[in-house]
């Protein structure tokens, strides 16, 4: 599975809102008795085409929140959404998480459930239809969405490459 190259380079200028997707509490026994600590996985997004994810760990919620944040604005893509859904269907797969997702007329809605939701609506989709099958692991859909939404090419960029106009992408 190739990665196109669509990272985004700077975060200063964007207004970002961050998405809360799963919090893991998880367990450490020692000697002692058990020590508690959080893993969050958050997206953030600017709900005009960017996304991004990212995992924080820590001994309190809000800190691991914090950190996921700022994981996430390290690792963001520009996703090409055109007229509020994405341009064609793609399938990608993470780990045993396998997503598809599908191209919606409008006022359809965003049709996904859970960690695939959060990403579609941080990235600013408003109407897809997406399915995923195999694992429910929330780390490892947000994984495959993400991945998916990087593969997807805008119209302009499939027609400047076969050398054609917009509307006969569009068209056949």
């Amino acid at each position: 599975m190739k990665m196109a190259n669509n990272r985004v380079k700077s975060t200063n200028d964007l207004e970002l809102k961050d998405r809360l997707v799963a919090i893991n509490r998880v367990t450490k026994v020692t000697k002692g008795g058990r020590t508690f600590s959080f893993a969050a996985i958050v997206v953030v997004g600017n709900e005009d085409g960017i996304v991004g994810w990212g995992l924080g760990k820590a001994g309190e919620v809000t800190t691991a929140i914090a950190k996921g944040v700022e994981a996430a604005k390290k690792n963001l893509i520009k996703v090409p959404v055109h007229k509020g859904t994405i341009p064609h269907e793609q399938v990608a797969k993470f780990g045993g998480a396998e997503v598809l997702i599908r191209p919606a007329s409008h006022g359809t809605g965003v049709k996904a459930g859970g960690a695939m939701r959060a990403v579609l609506e941080s990235v600013g989709i408003t109407d897809v239809l997406a399915k995923s099958k195999g694992s429910s692991n929330p780390h490892n859909l947000v994984k495959a969405t993400i991945a998916a939404l990087g593969e997807l090419r805008s119209p302009f960029e499939v027609a400047q490459n076969r050398g054609v106009s917009v509307e006969k992408v569009f068209k056949g």
